[in-house]
């Protein structure tokens, strides 16, 4: 059986540990500010990403350097399997960087999984690869049941500041001014792999109330077998309070607290907040 290497990008936001211990291979995207890119998760932290911003200071992003990721690929033992799961190809170009690469290396195949989503849903399916991996599976077992997973994974997010949306073009100009004078706080989530409003609700409390209401529409037997995320942008008493909440409504669910880190932190700005889950088999 050949090797089978596990490689995600940084914005699954997976802890150093969990990479290390689970032989998880990570590609750095950038942020980019007056010029100077650092890596996420190797050149700056989320905590100083979230100082940076919070001066005024909004970067723009990049996507793994093909040539770094090309290199460490020839180096891998011939006829390896790397299973590269990335974030959703509709916001970053990484999912069709791993195609050029598949093109370039001959002696390994890669099998580009696009997690159409990103940040915790996309830990998940690295978790579930992992875990296949770990078990016997064959690659291609494994990207066909990522493939199936990816349709059970729902996930929602609410930003506390609309501008950062506007200015990553998320929304347009006249949509930020008059969301915030309304105080609009829109609900959001992926379709077709890009960022959309799912609802537009008034104050920030309760478009987070919406999305637990959604949770109780979809999560059955106290939480039994389900996996539930709350991923916060370097507010950790944001989180811990939900999870407090989510805990007391679904006591059976394994809950976990992950981060928006600098790449989709700059998209969603301090303050967002998201929730996502599935049901584990």
């Amino acid at each position: 059986m050949s090797q089978i290497v596990i490689l995600t990008d940084s914005t699954a936001y997976l802890p150093t540990t969990y990479c290390e211990e689970n032989n998880v291979h990570v590609a750095p995207l950038s942020v980019i500010f007056d010029g100077d890119a650092y890596r996420e998760g190797f050149d700056i932290s989320v905590p100083e990403f979230y100082a940076k911003i919070q001066t005024g200071s909004l970067p723009t992003t990049s996507q793994p350097n093909i040539g770094d990721l090309a290199d460490a690929f020839e180096r891998l033992p011939a006829g390896t399997d790397i299973i590269g799961i990335t974030l959703s190809s509709g916001i970053s170009g990484t999912y069709q960087a791993l195609h050029t690469i598949n093109m370039m290396v001959d002696h390994v195949q890669v099998h580009p999984v696009d997690s159409r989503i990103s940040c915790m849903p996309q830990a998940f399916l690295v978790k579930e690869a992992v875990r296949m991996r770990d078990a016997g599976a064959t690659a291609t077992e494994i990207v066909a049941r990522l493939e199936d997973l990816k349709g059970m994974i729902r996930a929602y997010f609410v930003v506390d500041d609309l501008e950062h949306l506007q200015r990553g073009g998320r929304l347009s100009m006249t949509q930020a001014v008059v969301g915030s004078f309304l105080k609009i706080k829109p609900v959001l989530h992926f379709v077709d792999g890009k960022i959309v409003p799912f609802e537009k609700i008034r104050t920030f409390k309760r478009a987070v109330k919406r999305i637990e209401e959604m949770m109780e529409d979809t999560i059955h037997n106290e939480g039994a077998g389900y996996v539930i995320g709350v991923i916060h942008a370097e507010d950790d008493a944001k989180a811990r309070a939900e999870i407090e909440v989510l805990e007391q409504r679904f006591p059976k669910a394994q809950i976990e607290m992950s981060v928006f880190g600098p790449v989709i932190g700059t998209h969603l700005g301090p303050g967002a907040i998201g929730i996502t889950w599935y049901k584990a088999d």
